[in-house]
């Protein structure tokens, strides 16, 4: 739907404004068009592509091995759905309601511009086997694949970004249809199916009676359930690294077609399919593959499964390629999302670093409109996809009506070379162990210290801030239950947080001698980087302006124009102005400072 005449005229004068613009720091950065928004279709397909990687075909042995029994994992795996849920609903709250609530402006007396009412937004300052055939154990070859995959990725998003979304939703279709498919085979075969290799059936050895019985027997299905926390906790902790992935549309909500009206309904249905498609593979598993000492030497369960199944290596190898290929799915829409991340809500000036250094969920571009990069303006700009120019210079009418499509090059090039320098400084470990640190990193750094302080943050706002009855009349999605979510989630991320310093017992499939790293390196590490982006941030604002910008202040400015599309407020285009300056005057002496300005259109 096109523009209004108004706000088509505030469009055209904002873009003229920027070709005149001479100061060297200030771009222009276009949302994309309204038929080139992200629809709720492909919202839910890149939540299913997010979370289908290779967390549901690994995560469930580890989870089994960790709890000791079958009951035990299939209800850790339920619990995983609530806390996944309620991380989802924190998300929405705040990410469909921080920009209907109005700040101080940097001026008193700069409340209106031309007409139009001026508001403050929110300053925002698979497993341990290699899927590849031929590469097992192959460390250079694996690395490789590694680095020729995620290039592949920038590329194609760098290159077309429609053609990044098809192959986003077409991998997320597959990768769904794989899922069904385990399910149906794993019922089929325990319904007494066969498929070549004679039927097959779960079981579990009574420790009574040493007679094998089914792996869902309430006798036997918690017969052999551990009972050291650590391994509980280390099991929940994979759990929720599988279910991640729901928070990836959030960091392009901006290029969201009408997200006041579709976004939660598409969210909430991404993660619920995923979350009935998980559970139902977990009891596909089980129907066929036996809870013995043979699963404590094969972490891929879904190759466990069909070597069960079909009798040969065959269908494994198969199945090998198909995680292959639902990792690199994975790999799409993380850089898709990692390299836009429109954050839908203020993540503080001080996890910057933090999340820059966990490059999966470094959402570069909105990083850079910060100011606080290296060659921030470049990195934060966008544009025209070669494909786009390729397209009008055949097609004279293509782009005549709306703007081309914009990529943002720059960012996807940063996203490249700090994903490779993950790999670089892991290359010295095989890639069974750099796997098993890096998810597990990422799950405790990103989805749990990050989570906790998200949902913490809401929880503030609800109960304990002075504007706790504005936010609750005013918030653009009030979720079930009120804070129910966001008690739940901050509780279960606290205690995962601190349960990973809890070691695990010496039989422990999280111990050392089964792990081959240390149960502290992780939680440690995490919380480093955090400790690093803090000291970042210290430098940034104390000592890099004095030494080396003679004192000077960074003023970031940025001022977003709003329209209206369908009867909502929309962002149609951001002005981003970095620039050092020297001021005078009380208070010239603070750090760095961001200044942001949202035009509404009236009517």
């Amino acid at each position: 739907m096109p523009l209004e005449a108004d706000d088509q005229a505030r469009v055209d004068e904002a873009i003229r404004e920027s070709r005149t613009d001479s100061t060297g720091h200030r771009i222009l950065v276009l949302n994309p068009a309204d038929s080139q928004k992200l629809g709720p279709g492909t919202v839910i397909c890149t939540i299913l592509n997010r979370t289908i990687g290779s967390g549901i075909f690994v995560a469930p042995a580890i989870v089994l091995r960790g709890t000791g029994s079958v009951g035990a994992s299939l209800l850790l795996w339920s619990f995983g759905i609530i806390v996944a849920m309620s991380g989802l609903l924190v998300w929405l709250e705040l990410g469909l309601s921080i920009p209907k609530f109005e700040l101080p402006d940097r001026d008193d007396n700069d409340t209106v511009h031309g007409g139009a009412t001026s508001l403050q937004c929110v300053p925002r300052n698979g497993g341990e086997k290699n899927y590849a055939a031929g590469t097992e154990g192959n460390d250079p070859l694996v690395r490789g694949l590694a680095v020729v995959s995620l290039t592949v990725a920038c590329l194609l998003h760098a290159s077309w970004r429609k053609g990044g979304i098809v192959v986003n939703n077409v991998l997320a279709v597959m990768k769904a249809l794989v899922l069904v498919a385990i399910i149906v085979i794993g019922f089929a075969a325990s319904a007494g199916a066969s498929f070549g290799h004679g039927p097959v059936h779960g079981e579990t050895i009574d420790p009574k009676t040493q007679v094998k019985t089914s792996n869902f027997d309430p006798k036997t299905s918690f017969a052999f359930a551990r009972s050291d926390p650590a391994s509980y906790a280390e099991a929940l902790l994979y759990i929720t690294y599988t279910f991640s992935g729901y928070e990836q549309p959030f960091y392009v909500l901006s290029e969201v077609y009408r997200p006041k009206r579709y976004f939660a309904k598409s969210t909430t249905a991404g993660l619920g399919l995923a979350a009935v498609l998980f559970l139902l593979v977990n009891f596909s598993y089980l129907c066929v593959v036996s809870f013995d000492q043979r699963l404590n030497e094969e972490l891929d369960m879904a190759t466990v499964f069909f070597r069960e199944v079909f009798g040969n290596d065959v269908a494994p190898r198969v199945m090998s390629g198909i995680i292959a290929l639902s990792i690199f799915g994975n790999m799409v829409v993380m850089t898709f999302t990692a390299s836009r991340g429109e954050s839908a809500f203020g993540c503080g000036f001080w996890i910057v670093p933090f999340r820059k250094s966990c490059s999966r969920m470094a959402v570069k571009q909105e990083i850079a409109k910060e100011g606080v990069l290296p060659f921030s303006l470049f990195f934060a700009s966008s544009s025209t996809t070669p494909w786009a120019r390729l397209r009008r210079r055949l097609f004279s009418s293509y782009g005549t009506n709306e703007r081309l499509e914009q990529s943002p090059s720059a960012a996807l090039f940063l996203h490249w070379i700090f994903s490779v320098f993950m790999i670089a400084v892991t290359s010295s470990a095989h890639p069974d162990i750099a796997y098993s640190v890096l998810a597990s990193l990422y799950a405790y750094a990103i989805v749990l210290l990050f989570g906790f302080f998200v949902a913490g943050g809401l929880l503030y706002l609800r109960l304990f801030s002075d504007e706790r009855h504005i936010w609750t009349s005013k918030s653009g999605f009030r979720p079930w239950g009120g804070p129910t979510s966001a008690i739940i989630y901050t509780l279960v991320c606290a205690f995962l947080l601190c349960a990973a310093y809890i070691p695990p017992s010496s039989d422990s499939p999280f111990a050392k001698a089964n792990t081959g790293i240390a149960w502290y390196i992780v939680p440690t590490a995490g919380l480093a980087s955090a400790i690093l982006g803090f000291i970042y941030y210290i430098g940034f604002k104390y000592v890099y302006p004095p030494l080396v910008k003679e004192g000077k202040i960074l003023v970031v400015d940025r001022e977003a124009l709003i329209v209206r599309e369908h009867g909502e407020y929309v962002q149609a285009l951001e002005h981003v102005d970095a620039n050092w300056e020297r001021r005078s005057g009380p208070g010239s002496n603070e750090g760095a400072k961001e200044m942001q300005r949202v035009e509404v259109l009236t009517r």
